[in-house]
């Protein structure tokens, strides 16, 4: 499994316990954060801190993640092909990004993101890319609602401040932006999220992000 990161690294722990496992991050900071973890949790996979250069030439993969990634790069055709260039035959794409661009936002603006995506637009893109079986589901609702308004309200001020950040600066710190800062604080995140968390399974196709499962030709 290839996982390509922006920002985050995190995800990498608990996949990597039980699957030969390939993080690439390009941030430096989120980079050590995450192969720390993994040493920690004694994960069969690891982490590079990189883009798509730092894998061989031939390291080909069943599954290609990239959560929360194309929407902060500009030339997102270019980055499926790559992406989908690295699969096996069979393989898998799954990726997750903001829905619907009438819902961009200075939160958007805060953390680089160049667009956020209507689902046909999505399900067009990686229909170019070469790859069918394409499923594009909503997800976050409710409490995502929530959230990206509180993330409204701070990105209004921030961007304010901060509006010489180039969106590379930007996106370098997005995944580090708003994170537990703690064992503990992740903690309470996790458990107090849980309600919503198991609301939003009642609620399927609801909330304010997209995820997104499209495979290779056999």
């Amino acid at each position: 499994m290839l996982e390509i990161g922006c920002g985050q690294g995190g995800f990498a722990v608990r996949l990597a316990q039980r699957y030969r496992y390939v993080g690439l991050e390009p941030d430096s900071l989120s980079y050590h954060v995450a192969k720390e973890r993994l040493a920690a949790a004694s994960a069969k996979g690891e982490v590079r801190n990189g883009y798509l250069s730092a894998l061989l030439p031939d390291e080909r993969f069943d599954i290609v993640c990239a959560f929360e990634v194309i929407e902060h790069i500009e030339d997102d055709k270019k980055a499926l092909d790559e992406w989908v260039s690295r699969l096996h035959p069979g393989g898998y794409l799954v990726i997750s990004t903001p829905a619907f661009q009438h819902r961009f936002g200075p939160a958007d603006d805060m953390v680089g993101h160049f667009r956020r995506y209507d689902p046909p637009v999505l399900a067009r893109l990686l229909g170019e890319a070469g790859l069918k079986n394409v499923v594009v589901q909503q997800f976050g609702g409710p409490l995502g609602y929530m959230l990206e308004f509180g993330r409204n309200q701070l990105g209004e001020r921030w961007v304010a401040g901060k509006a010489a950040a180039s969106k590379a600066d930007r996106t370098s710190g997005s995944g580090r932006l708003l994170q537990p800062r703690s064992r503990l604080q992740g903690c309470i995140t996790e458990y107090g999220t849980l309600p919503f968390r198991l609301l939003q399974r009642a609620l399927p196709n609801h909330g304010p992000g997209l995820v997104v499962r499209a495979q290779t030709p056999v």
